[in-house]
């Protein structure tokens, strides 16, 4: 088909019978001809060339006549040898704007330029039309005509069974089986693929080989290379200038190939290789070592490095605006399907996100610190919010491994950040403390849980509830829980004040029964004992005594994670289920650094508890914790307090209990002002959120907001749990059906694929875990994006695919399985078999 003909059926036809009328504006005349052998019985054609008078009484006369409802005349086409009006004022002097308003005009838009009409008119030879507009911007119709001179590459297009010329290049980049078949069969496809290759990216083979390896080698080299020359905002270095590239008009060709195979889950893999080795064989990384901008796209995996490199430095200028869109760009890397770069990422967005809140809080801080009731509102409504971002900025810090310390400078910041931020709210409320004492007035203590929300429920024979006791839910990660709970049913948050000192031996007696008006802690021989109603409730039995003695048959305490495992409760007598988790606070004091990433572990297991509990007939359950804790990251060397003079006869990490008196590093108060009723006079305690030793990554003990306000949750078991519509399935898939990984971060694909139409504008939320073959957990979804951080539950919208890293552990090696699991009830809902083949 001529251009002439394709502008014709493709392009004025269509118009005419849509809206019966079309007005062709041609300033340069290539169009008058093709407008006047369109007239027919059908066509009415009025040429304004001539006589503008005259073909306006026509055009009217036949307008008239398109308006009649019983004229045979099918269409006018007016042809004014003009530019289109665009102004309202040159609408207006046009006398035949009218019929443009009636009908279509042409042009209208970008698409209907001659140089995008002739591209869409030969589009397997768009390079070298680019090339001729470029020597010339207004060329014949002939000249287009000759384009191709007839090379539709019928051998190509035969064996590959394609028919564009995108699907042609692809074909001889990365086959299908098929296509591979043939290609290596025959040899016939070779001098046609030379003169396509040519045509469509002037790229002249220099491979004399005719086997499809080698000639797809020197296209993948070419292509990339081509794009990445692009893309540079200055020039090449000097010693990649000889190396063969496209030239500019080829460029639309070169980079929509090169998204495709990026972005096509079929040729990612391919694509990653030949990028790393051609990135090898042209030792681009070294070549462009003095480059810093690459420009916008990431061809080569090095390029990830310097737009690593940029966000570094925006987020150390503290340009949150420019890192927000270096992330934004990202988002859609192929070099994220790479674990180890989503690992980067993470931490580059955990730090922004912990530096832009820390400033923002900072900035608020004066207006929430006129009382202390003031100053704990703000926390627990937003204020706790900085403590979950810096949990969940040390734990992308503990799954990335900076060999090269190229993230030091960004962690510093941002723990130099959160340090001072801390630091300001604690002077603030250690200074409210000493004046008003602990815990506020009228608020709800710690001591005052048991009877509040559990007491009145065991009243009543045979109604069920069961109390979670957590060692160290920090109140940041209660209201994490609350958020994962209320996916399952009704669920109540509320922030209480833990008793001081805050440690486990005194604020686990707190949540017992009779705490609030009895809890005693006495002095032993220089050791701490509390004491209710002079029972001694120190340790674990003693503590599950005070409840055995109040309930006889109607309690029972389980620790959590036997509880999940146990096929029932006995006996049926029991109406107080205390569960116990411990795991928190035991994980963090032995190893923040390597534990703090089990912490979900523990929010899950709560979940799937509750679950249980409501098929066994609980009717609530109350969950409350002894203490909150502090992540002591930010410390410097040397941080650590002067402890004051006096005779302490018991010391904690940050407390103690005796009696002296305060100076600049402590403050001493009467244990009586901070709620303490015992053998001690005074409670002392650091004015700054330094400890009383050297070198605590994690400590609580003493009075801060993260140590001292903690969460306390009622979960409503009666009401059946939120069902959702299941009609979707998980698919999972690997690099394309690869069994084996060869890193310790695989990036799994993942898909929630919608099975009803009620289900499309709703997210699901799963696990993803990897488990060996007994079912132990030996990988995690990595934090971040996708993935909560407190919970590592993964949030995925129906029939949209997800990049999801797994964080293997490093001591697993052999045959697992990555599982997709509800997290309410831990059912499957997909698994992929996979082993591990890391490189040594």
């Amino acid at each position: 088909m001529s251009i002439a003909e394709f502008i014709q059926s493709q392009i004025f036809s269509p118009h005419l019978k849509q809206k019966g009328c079309l007005v062709v504006y041609d300033p340069a005349r290539r169009y008058r001809n093709l407008c006047l052998v369109m007239a027919s019985d059908a066509t009415t054609v009025v040429d304004a060339s001539d006589s503008s008078l005259e073909s306006r009484e026509t055009a009217l006369k036949v307008l008239r006549e398109l308006a009649s409802s019983h004229q045979d005349q099918k269409g006018l086409l007016v042809y004014v040898p003009v530019a289109v009006p665009v102004t309202d004022e040159e609408r207006q002097r046009d006398p035949f704007a009218v019929y443009g308003a009636c009908g279509k005009i042409f042009p209208d838009g970008a698409g209907d330029d001659y140089e995008q009409i002739c591209l869409r008119a030969k589009p397997d030879h768009s390079t070298e039309i680019r090339r001729i507009f470029t020597e010339n911007p207004n060329p014949s119709f002939a000249v287009i005509d000759a384009i191709g001179g007839g090379m539709n590459w019928p051998n190509l297009r035969a064996l590959l069974k394609v028919e564009s010329a995108g699907d042609i290049l692809l074909g001889l980049l990365a086959p299908n089986k098929p296509q591979e078949k043939v290609l290596k069969e025959t040899a016939t496809w070779v001098q046609e693929a030379r003169d396509f290759l040519h045509a469509a990216l002037r790229l002249n083979l220099l491979t004399r080989a005719t086997a499809w390896s080698a000639i797809s080698d020197e296209i993948w080299r070419y292509l990339l290379f081509s794009e990445f020359s692009f893309d540079l905002p200055g020039n090449l270095p000097t010693s990649l200038d000889a190396v063969p590239r496209a030239p500019n008009e080829a460029r639309p060709l070169v980079e929509a190939t090169c998204d495709r195979l990026r972005s096509d889950l079929r040729t990612q893999s391919l694509y990653i290789k030949k990028a790393e080795d051609i990135e090898r064989v042209l030792n681009l990384a070294n070549a462009c070592a003095g480059i810093n901008d690459f420009g916008l796209r990431d061809t080569f995996p090095f390029e990830e490095r310097s737009f690593l490199k940029q966000a570094i430095r925006a987020l150390r200028a503290d340009d949150i605006d420019l890192v927000r869109e270096i992330m934004r760009r990202r988002k859609t890397s192929i070099w994220l399907t790479l674990g180890e770069s989503q690992v980067q990422w993470n931490l580059i967005e955990a730090a922004q996100s912990l530096m832009e809140v820390c400033s923002d809080y900072e900035r608020q801080l004066a207006d929430y610190s006129r009382s202390q009731v003031v100053l704990l509102d703000f926390y627990a409504n937003s204020l706790r919010d900085a403590d979950r971002r810096q949990r969940e900025f040390e734990q992308s810090v503990n799954d990335y491994l900076d060999t090269d310390e190229l993230m030091t400078g960004v962690i510093d910041q941002a723990r130099s950040c959160y340090r001072r931020l801390s630091e300001k709210v604690q002077i603030v409320f250690t200074r409210h403390l000493e004046g008003s004492g602990w815990p506020p007035t009228g608020r709800l203590a710690n001591t005052g849980v048991f009877e509040r929300f559990v007491e009145p429920h065991l009243r009543e024979r045979g109604r069920k509830i069961a109390y979670i006791l957590v060692d160290a839910l920090r109140y940041e990660l209660g209201v994490e829980l609350e958020n994962l709970l209320s996916e399952d049913g009704p669920v109540e948050l509320y922030a209480a004040y833990a008793h001081l000192p805050t440690i486990t031996l005194v604020g686990m007696a707190s949540l017992l029964p009779g705490a609030a008006t009895d809890l005693y802690l006495a002095n032993e021989a220089g050791s701490l004992v509390p004491r209710i109603e002079g029972e001694v409730v120190g340790n674990v039995a003693q503590r599950m005594n005070r409840f055995r003695n109040k309930l006889g048959d109607r309690f029972k305490e389980m620790v959590l994670g036997d509880f999940i495992r146990a096929t029932s409760i006995q006996p049926p007598t029991v109406d107080l289920l205390v569960i116990r988790s411990y795991e928190i606070d035991s994980q963090l004091e032995s190893s923040p650094e390597d534990t703090l990433k089990q912490v979900p572990q523990t929010l899950k297991r709560i979940r799937v508890a509750l679950h249980k509990l409501r098929r066994l007939g609980f009717k609530e359950a109350v969950i409350a914790t002894d203490h909150g804790f502090f992540l002591n990251t930010q410390a410097e060397a040397g941080d650590v307090c002067t402890r004051p003079q006096g005779n302490w006869p018991v010391i904690n990490q940050r407390s103690m209990l005796g009696q002296g008196h305060g100076d600049s590093h402590s403050l001493v108060v009467s244990a009586e002002k901070v709620g303490i009723r015992g053998d001690f006079a005074n409670f002392a305690t650091p004015w700054s959120m330094a400890p009383y030793r050297n070198g605590l990554l994690y400590f609580h003990g003493g009075a801060s907001l993260a140590e001292a306000v903690v969460p306390v949750l009622v979960a409503k078991l009666e009401s059946k749990a939120k069902v959702e519509d299941r009609q979707f399935k998980v698919e999972l898939t690997y690099k394309a059906g690869a069994k084996r990984i060869t890193t310790l971060l695989p990036v799994i694909e993942v898909v929630l694929v919608s099975q009803s139409l009620l289900s499309l504008g709703t997210d699901f939320e799963i696990l993803l875990e990897a488990q060996d073959a007994t079912g132990n957990v030996v990988g995690e979804a990595q934090p971040g994006g996708l993935v909560n951080p407190a919970t590592r539950t993964v949030t995925l919208s129906p029939n949209k695919r997800e990049k999801i890293a797994i964080l293997m552990q490093k001591e697993f090696e052999g045959t697992f399985s990555i599982k997709a699991l509800n997290p309410t009830t831990l059912e499957t809902f997909c698994s992929l078999p996979l082993e591990t083949d890391y490189m040594v």
